[in-house]
């Protein structure tokens, strides 16, 4: 048995570009940042950054395209896959990229966007920010006596 599965968490390092195949499905694709911290062979902490290509199909490209942005962090999961063709120049070229099967939407960003969650009635953007205000949510209201460790059956 084989497995090619990837599985990615990072931030986008361009706008998503949107596509649309001869056949009508729609394309993204996005390039992301992945970081890793490591220690070298003093002991000195080290931080590096991987870039990734990642190709979205369908629905999920769509979204993908409406939602993210620049900067924005999501989590995806897919498969590795090289491609390969032959450049103006006569040169072979391959790109190495993930075609993804899942995606999540990381958090919101501080920056007032809209990236990484959805907006109530499907537009994107709203009113400037002060000039509405947003709805209420219904939230659960804790009680506020003391929990003792000894309390809990675990």
């Amino acid at each position: 048995m084989f497995l090619n599965k990837a599985i990615i968490y990072g931030n986008l390092t361009r706008d998503p570009e949107l596509k649309s195949l001869p056949s009508g499905i729609k394309v993204t694709s996005l390039s992301m940042a992945t970081n890793r911290v490591f220690k070298d062979k003093n002991g000195v902490k080290q931080e590096m950054a991987d870039f990734h290509n990642v190709v979205l199909f369908g629905q999920q490209a769509e979204l993908v395209a409406q939602y993210l942005k620049k900067g924005s962090s999501a989590l995806i999961e897919g498969r590795m896959q090289t491609r390969s063709w032959d450049a103006q120049d006569g040169t072979k070229k391959f790109r190495t990229e993930i075609v993804a099967e899942r995606v999540q939407f990381g958090p919101k960003s501080s920056g007032g966007g809209t990236s990484g969650s959805f907006q109530r009635g499907g537009s994107e953007g709203g009113s400037p920010a002060g000039q509405s205000k947003e709805p209420e949510l219904d939230t659960i209201q804790y009680p506020e006596e003391d929990i003792r460790a000894e309390d809990i059956p675990f």
